[in-house]
């Protein structure tokens, strides 16, 4: 079976994300920003199923590209949460790692569907 690695990554974020809202709420007693990141973060695995459905090329493009906005939100309130103390530095470079390298293959696999279709 071929190995699909978008499909990989954001499913083993979206687990990271649920375990980090736990640890939040459980330990910090935050609410607000671990919801945030809760469905932002957990979204992007989702869409990237949905695109194995995807009824054209375009909308492949589109739901990739939701996807990434997603991504991008998701980057934004990791920042914020390191930046008021939620995360240490350790737990946000080893997550920041993540989301950055998801954000680099959607932008890529958006990037070159976007040609094949402009062929």
């Amino acid at each position: 079976m071929k190995e699909n690695i978008i499909k990989e990554k954001s499913f083993d974020f979206a687990v990271r994300v649920v375990n980090l809202y736990q640890y939040l709420n459980n330990e910090k007693k935050e609410f607000v920003l671990s919801n945030q990141l809760l469905l932002s973060g957990t979204a992007i695995g989702a869409l990237v199923r949905e695109v194995e459905q995807a009824e054209s090329k375009a909308d492949f493009i589109h739901k990739l590209a939701i996807a990434l906005k997603e991504a991008n939100e998701s980057d934004y309130w990791i920042e914020l949460m390191y930046k008021t103390d939620y995360l240490t530095e350790k737990q946000y470079k080893s997550i920041k790692n993540d989301i950055t390298e998801l954000i680099k293959l959607l932008t890529s696999i958006i990037k070159t569907s976007k040609k094949i279709v402009n062929c």
